[in-house]
């Protein structure tokens, strides 16, 4: 199989879609012939032309509002979000629009939307180019959250989130755009919105996350094998919303003990809420206390490099929070 990183497997994903389906149409912000600000539409413009590939003005409500109409005329539109900071002005169409849509017209109307939004710290973009978003829309019965950590995962996932008949939003891990590469298989394939991912079978400890930090907590997993000999067992949730608690509950069952980690502010972040499945229908296997490792609670990633660094989980902060709970 052919290895990419997970910038061009999103880009392969709408490639491909686009070609499969003249429904399909992506806008956003410079997502013409700029090719996006990370490029991932780079190309599409000059093979698709300016009715698939379509530039907007700068307003996100507009943005996605656009993207509700169009889906509800049977149109598969992918929204793309510059920056997931900048998606707080559409809330309102999300959350009580295109979230609502289907329930509120009694199963009538459908969303088939997908939201693309790179999300997360780690680059040096400091407040507003930084945040993790993911927990607001959590909340929201109606919504499907994606976030993936490999570019298998990346085109797999964002093929099903187009295909799905309802809205998807689909965060994707900046840091990891260029720097994560795995294989990818060059006949057409899907991986299901829902079910999370065993990334790494192990006995000792469950490690539960999703984007940028799954890619190190695999790191953390095999350091942690190699120098204490601490068996890690690596889940990698995918699909934040719905939750897929039987995974969730399975690798539990297995190990005992749980270490959740997202770079999201800790208090409320997705991890309380796996906790709370841990805790509320786990708890018979508990053997050792529920962590979190997160980060902290300030308003976003500095843009300072020594704070930004001190903010973000990393390999390092994850092999420790993984010695620690294993000597329980």
């Amino acid at each position: 199989m052919p290895e990419m990183t997970l910038i061009d497997a999103i880009r392969e994903a709408m490639d491909e879609e686009l070609a499969r389906d003249p429904r399909v149409f992506i806008t956003g912000e410079d997502v013409g012939r700029r090719g996006g600000v990370f490029r991932a539409t780079m190309g599409l413009f000059e093979k698709y032309g300016p009715t698939r590939i379509i530039d907007s003005p700068l307003a996100e409500l507009s943005i996605v509002a656009i993207g509700i109409g169009a889906a509800m005329a049977d149109l598969r539109p992918i929204c793309e979000i510059q920056f997931a900071d900048f998606i707080h002005p559409a809330f309102n169409q999300i959350v009580n629009e295109a979230a609502k849509m289907y329930y509120r017209s009694n199963g009538q109307w459908n969303v088939p939307l997908t939201i693309r939004a790179p999300y997360g710290g780690g680059i040096g973009g400091g407040l507003y180019h930084s945040q993790s978003v993911e927990a607001f829309f959590t909340h929201v019965p109606g919504l499907k959250v994606v976030i993936p950590s490999t570019p298998y995962d990346a085109k797999g996932l964002l093929k099903s989130a187009i295909h799905d008949p309802n809205p998807v939003l689909f965060f994707e891990p900046k840091k990891g755009y260029r720097s994560i590469k795995g294989e990818v298989p060059a006949e057409d394939y899907s991986v299901p919105l829902g079910p999370a991912n065993v990334r790494r079978s192990g006995a000792d400890l469950s490690v539960y996350s999703y984007g940028m930090m799954a890619h190190y907590c695999m790191e953390a997993a095999d350091q942690v094998a190699r120098e204490d000999g601490i068996s890690c067992e690596v889940v990698d949730l995918r699909t934040l919303l719905p939750v897929d608690k039987v995974t969730i509950l399975e690798s539990f069952k297995k190990t005992g003990k749980a270490l959740i980690v997202h770079e999201d502010n800790l208090t409320m972040g997705y991890g309380a809420e796996v906790a709370a499945v841990l805790s509320d229908e786990g708890f018979e296997y508990m053997d050792g206390p529920i962590r979190r490792l997160a980060g902290p609670d300030v308003p976003a990633v500095p843009f300072s490099h020594p704070l930004q660094e001190a903010f973000m989980p990393n390999v390092n902060k994850i092999v420790r929070a993984i010695r620690d709970l294993a000597a329980y």
